[in-house]
């Protein structure tokens, strides 16, 4: 694993964030018997249109998953219960992978498969990351978080093994996944009790992680023009917890372009981080100032 992909375990996701998305998965999750969904009305069936109300195109809620039915025993309720009041997290994936493997057409699949996307990123592992992320998007597609997850590591998790096609299969599910995280992302309402700049520091993680995924992209297939304003945006969008890996590329790919004082710019903003890339990053400021005394600049 380079440089980049060393970075994912810095990049732990708030457990907060969960709260982010487990409203739109909820409204898409199958309810007990005689239990109404968020929004639904005593009496209306799931998916009926309440009267005089304007569907959303740009929301839609995912089917059902055919056999996937409610909770029928007390012992899987128990279990989740088990697996969600777990703190250490060896143990809770542990407990998850019991879970999958005696329910496995649990209602609660999605929120086991959710935690663990975000565990195994934690942990720098990016193929357990990829298959728990597989097994949740197959339920339920339309989780920006996971999709944004994805779509930010799997640019940087690389290595010489990978064969062209391999690498451009990994590309391409990478730019899939971080852009329809930005277009799911203006569409996930705000949980309820949960202050605005809880969850505006929430979706401005998730913004830079699909921003940044279409930037690594980019610069991974040499379009460095069009990877800059992604970069940009990544890193605007996350002032708060600005991430190194996207200032460093950044100002990589303002060398190429020989955009010198900007690549001088975003070398020294990420070697003003703490982290593993801090000297890398001071180092980068200096090769771009030599190259800027001895090339032409160009305008943007």
């Amino acid at each position: 694993m380079n440089k980049y992909g060393k970075q994912i375990a810095k990049r732990m996701v708030l457990l907060a964030a969960t709260a982010l998305v487990s409203a739109a998965v909820f409204a898409q999750m199958p309810q007990q018997p005689g239990q109404p969904q968020p929004g639904q009305q005593p009496g209306q069936q799931p998916g009926q249109q309440q009267p005089g109300q304007t569907p959303n195109p740009s929301n839609p809620q995912a089917a059902p998953i055919d056999g996937l039915q409610p909770p029928v025993s007390a012992a899987e309720d128990e279990a989740i219960k088990g697996f969600r009041d777990e703190q250490d997290k060896t143990k809770k994936d542990q407990l998850a992978q019991d879970f999958v493997q005696k329910y496995p057409q649990s209602r609660y699949l999605p929120e086991i498969y959710n935690w663990q996307v975000r565990f195994y990123y934690g942990k720098g592992d990016v193929e357990k990351m990829e298959a728990s992320a597989d097994r949740q998007l197959a339920l339920y597609p339309n989780d920006p978080q996971t999709l944004a997850i994805v779509g930010a590591t799997l640019p940087r998790s690389w290595n010489a093994g990978l064969t062209q096609e391999q690498k451009d299969k990994r590309l391409d599910k990478a730019e899939k996944y971080s852009q329809k995280a930005l277009d799911l992302l203006p569409t996930i309402p705000k949980p309820e009790g949960m202050p605005d700049a809880t969850f505006d520091q929430l979706k401005g993680e998730t913004y830079a992680m699909a921003y940044s995924g279409l930037g690594l992209v980019a610069f991974r297939r040499g379009k460095f023009s069009d990877a800059i304003p992604n970069l940009e945006k990544a890193v605007k969008a996350d002032a708060q917890q600005p991430d190194p890996v996207n200032y460093y590329v950044l100002g990589k790919a303002d060398e190429q372009t020989s955009h010198f004082d900007d690549a001088i710019a975003a070398f020294t903003k990420c070697a003003a981080i703490p982290s593993g890339m801090k000297d890398t990053c001071a180092h980068g400021v200096e090769e771009a100032k030599k190259l800027g005394a001895t090339q032409l600049s160009s305008p943007k």
